[in-house]
């Protein structure tokens, strides 16, 4: 049994676009990685890691596309794909999109593509190309606060407040949930968030 062809789903304002991939990639890759701060120490041999954060997964894959029989424009097909780097006018933003193919099902944005244009007819009428394709995944604050484990809100903590400590930031740590920063305000007397100093110890109390 054939595998299903390859799609792309493109998202546009509240509705949604699909392009159907003339032959399924003969492979794809997946690439993800973190970023580290390495500190020096004196005495020290090798550097202190420190993480920074996870970078977003990649997926690159190449697709080809052939018109020579219809003896069309190739450039009428692989348009479709490379015009997704576009700024769309109602989004301000290139669209977001999702690559789904059997079980993958991956969603970002087109974050690079390549073509090369490798036949043509007497006319000089490009009618073979090979696209190289780079997706890069996205996801919201929320949906990256959802699926990290974090550890449980039924009791009241404390917490020193350091550099660059946003109320929200705590209150999505702790509650996952951003929102929940009044509560942490409330039970430390904060009437402007903004406003609060670093060094401060703060209670962060159990959610009822």
């Amino acid at each position: 049994m054939a595998l299903k062809k390859a799609n792309i789903i493109v998202k546009r304002g509240s509705g949604q676009e699909t392009l159907e991939v003339l032959f399924n990639p003969s492979e794809y890759s997946l690439e993800s990685a973190n970023t580290f701060a390495w500190q020096t120490i004196p005495g020290l041999q090798t550097p202190i890691a420190q993480f920074i954060s996870g970078e977003a997964t990649t997926l690159s894959m190449e697709l080809f596309f052939d018109s020579y029989e219809k003896g069309t424009d190739v450039r009428q097909q692989t348009s479709k794909v490379s015009k997704l780097l576009e700024v769309d006018k109602d989004l301000h933003a290139p669209p977001t999109c999702r690559f789904v193919w059997g079980s993958l099902d991956f969603k970002g944005i087109v974050e690079r593509v390549s073509q090369k244009f490798t036949m043509f007819l007497d006319s000089g009428l490009p009618v073979r190309a090979t696209l190289s394709v780079s997706f890069r995944a996205i996801a919201s604050m929320k949906e990256q606060y959802q699926n990290i484990p974090r550890q449980s809100a039924d009791r009241t903590k404390q917490k020193t407040l350091e550099q660059g400590d946003q109320l929200w930031m705590i209150a999505a740590h702790e509650y996952e949930d951003a929102g929940e920063w009044r509560a942490i305000a409330e039970a430390n007397g904060i009437d402007n968030p903004r406003t609060v100093r670093t060094g401060r110890k703060i209670i962060i109390p159990r959610l009822e």
